[in-house]
């Protein structure tokens, strides 16, 4: 590690409270910068080896205790602030940006390994002491271990698995939305998976507790890394027997729209609802759905 960090055609990617550095508008760039830049001079100890790509060596560098002018801590407690901020070291279309809405428009590599970094600084972040016996751990192996130093213990990065999925009856999906989200915001249901229970099951439960709807098939669509703070969103498509809803304490409010409601929504011309986010898988199961790429056609007799 330390030969990869002295070599000039190293790049690091700075995160500033989990926002990567981009550039450009439309199609987003992330920005990597050469070892010994002013920029990291706010990097912690420890940088996360990320993997090499185009012959070089790439790095993540947390530089969260740079300080901002104008930092609006209650905006960034919020569920989305868009805010974006600059850094007075860089080039003026250089700023550090929340990933959930740079998702679509960055290229699938800087994507991937944007997602990697952040799920991995939160993993450093919030797993600093040993579970098993509490004393402080230390990274290890280019950040994708800590160890500890007094019962040496290893540990490993973790990802949850969630279910999200769109659930069908007829011609009609099931979207809801939970306390604090924007005005309009709703989605497809989603939830963890509990230990002991296929992903299935997890479909079943999740819709069942929170709207009292039951579900038979269920089929799996596609997944998305969701490093909020380390989970893997794996997205199936399902079929409600009735569409009586009553909600629990997890939503806030539940509705079933036609697919003609849904192409307004999509649209973002829907009087109530507003459209999904680009690049959550949210976004893509109900466009598949509304494209009939996924879904179920009626059973008949015979298949009952």
């Amino acid at each position: 590690m330390s030969a990869l960090l002295g070599d000039s055609a190293t790049r690091i990617l700075p995160v500033w409270r989990g926002r990567p550095l981009i550039s450009g508008e439309a199609e987003a760039t992330a920005v990597w910068l050469a070892p010994g830049h002013v920029v990291l001079d706010d990097a912690g100890a420890d940088l996360i080896f990320l993997g090499t790509h185009q012959g070089h060596a790439r790095f993540v560098a947390d530089v969260s205790s740079w300080v901002p002018a104008g930092l609006d801590e209650a905006a960034m407690s919020g569920f989305f602030d868009a805010t974006e901020y600059g850094h007075p070291d860089l080039p003026e279309d250089h700023r550090y940006a929340d990933l959930r809405g740079l998702m679509a428009r960055l290229d699938p590599v800087d994507a991937a390994m944007a997602a990697t970094a952040r799920g991995l600084l939160n993993w450093h972040r919030s797993h600093r002491f040993c579970s098993s016996c509490g004393q402080p751990s230390d990274a290890a192996q280019g950040g994708w271990q800590r160890i500890c130093p007094a019962c040496r213990g290893v540990h490993f990065p973790r990802t949850d698995p969630a279910v999200i999925m769109l659930v069908q009856h007829g011609d009609t999906v099931l979207l809801g939305r939970s306390p604090g989200w924007p005005e309009g915001m709703y989605s497809t249901l989603a939830g963890f998976v509990e230990p002991g229970e296929s992903l299935e099951a997890a479909v079943r439960r999740e819709v069942f507790e929170e709207t009292s709807v039951r579900v038979t098939r269920v089929s799996y669509v596609a997944s998305q890394p969701w490093p909020w703070p380390s989970n893997l969103m794996l997205g199936f498509v399902a079929e409600a027997v009735s569409k009586d809803i009553t909600l629990d304490h997890e939503l806030e409010d539940a509705l079933w729209i036609t697919r003609a409601e849904l192409a307004h929504v999509m649209a973002g011309e829907h009087p109530r609802i507003r459209r999904p986010r680009k690049g959550a898988i949210a976004q893509e199961l109900m466009a598949r759905w509304l494209a009939q790429e996924i879904g179920f056609a009626p059973q008949t007799d015979a298949e009952d």
